[in-house]
């Protein structure tokens, strides 16, 4: 079975399209799957899932095409306007596509309640309904306790928790991010990425000593058959190399949960992500 790296990112850089980027750094470039190969390979790992970076349908079409293109990319997690009221039209045209999931960036919506907008959970249950997973990314305890209360409102499906919740592993954030997480894990079908800590810390100075009690407690709270390992290469590169990335999560589950390596590095990723193409790997 594939070991899959549930979270990459690849994208055409433009500084308008990516104001989040700031210029200069190692992001500020193209990302293409050629990029991130090697180092892919040299982890031992056999392929990824691709993940939306823009409100940008375009963008999801694009992904597509080199899932297709590159058959070590799984599937793709694009995005839809949730709150179209023509989204079951937007979502049933990639039908017979690698579309795996759909992910909105929440943390940047303005209103502190838009996971909990009408229109949103329409959307989402939407999505639900068509077999394909959703992915939460929130930032901050606002935005965390929220999570329940529209995991509720949804009814069954596929809910990922992106970057474990974003915890501010830099400033120490510790009590509301896990009293929320301990929350949010008692919702069975949310699964949670292990995924982006190493951004959340300090970029130049991080151990593995600091993020290690965040990923203790998302353990203890999740149980290792609903983790799942995402490097979110490129963005990682802020605060560490793919290696270095890898070698974190290897670390710990070897250290934590020695037989529950094959669900974090793929087994959860092929549940979830029930639409992607495994079993058939290679460049």
């Amino acid at each position: 079975m594939e070991r899959i790296d549930a979270h990459q990112h690849f994208w055409r850089y433009n500084a308008d399209d990516f104001g989040w980027i700031a210029p200069g750094s190692a992001l500020a470039r193209d990302r293409f799957p050629d990029h991130v190969l090697p180092a892919l390979a040299t982890a031992r790992l056999d392929g990824c899932i691709a993940v939306q970076a823009q409100h940008n349908a375009a963008e999801t079409d694009w992904l597509l095409a080199l899932a297709q293109e590159h058959r070590w990319i799984f599937g793709v997690v694009g995005w839809v306007d949730l709150t179209a009221e023509d989204i079951a039209v937007r979502l049933d045209r990639y039908a017979g596509q690698l579309l795996v999931g759909i992910r909105h960036i929440a943390q940047d919506e303005p209103d502190p309640r838009y996971l909990l907008r009408a229109d949103v959970i329409r959307g989402v249950q939407a999505i639900l309904a068509r077999g394909l997973a959703y992915d939460i990314l929130v930032r901050g305890a606002a935005q965390l306790d929220l999570v329940p209360e529209m995991v509720a409102a949804m009814g069954p499906g596929a809910l990922v928790l992106d970057h474990g919740g974003k915890p501010d592993i830099a400033g120490g954030e510790w009590q509301c991010w896990a009293r929320s997480i301990a929350t949010i894990a008692a919702c069975p079908d949310v699964v949670c990425k292990l995924s982006g800590l190493v951004t959340e810390a300090d970029h130049g100075a991080w151990r593995a000593d600091d993020i290690a009690r965040y990923l203790d407690h998302l353990l203890a709270c999740f149980g290792p058959d609903r983790l799942m390992f995402g490097s979110d290469w490129p963005v990682c590169l802020l605060a560490a190399d793919y290696a270095r990335v890898v070698d974190l999560i290897e670390t710990f589950v070897a250290r934590a949960c020695p037989d529950h390596r094959a669900a974090i590095f793929g087994d959860t990723a092929r549940r979830v992500y029930a639409r992607g193409r495994f079993g058939e790997s290679g460049s």
